[in-house]
């Protein structure tokens, strides 16, 4: 994954997490950054790829402080909540 297509995901899609502990999992994760791709119509890598920019960034997909922000955010709730209908 090019470098500045990672640094464009976190700086539109995460931010900290208001509370330590409450950090996104890994399909959380993901299915943001596939949001994300989406919306700004970027290339999806695969789901190594990001866990290998995450790790460059010193970011543990599994044990973090991010919380979700933006489109990208509310498009990955509304794409996971169940059919309400």
């Amino acid at each position: 994954m090019p470098a500045n297509h990672f640094e464009d995901f976190l700086a539109d899609a995460v931010v900290p997490a208001k509370e330590p502990g409450l950090g996104l999992g890994r399909d959380e994760l993901y299915g943001l950054y596939t949001s994300w791709c989406l919306i700004n119509k970027v290339q999806l890598q695969a789901p190594e790829d990001l866990w290998g920019a995450l790790k460059v960034k010193g970011i543990d997909p599994d044990s973090n402080n991010l919380s979700m922000t933006g489109p990208a955010a509310a498009d990955y709730i509304i794409a996971s909540a169940p059919d309400l209908v």
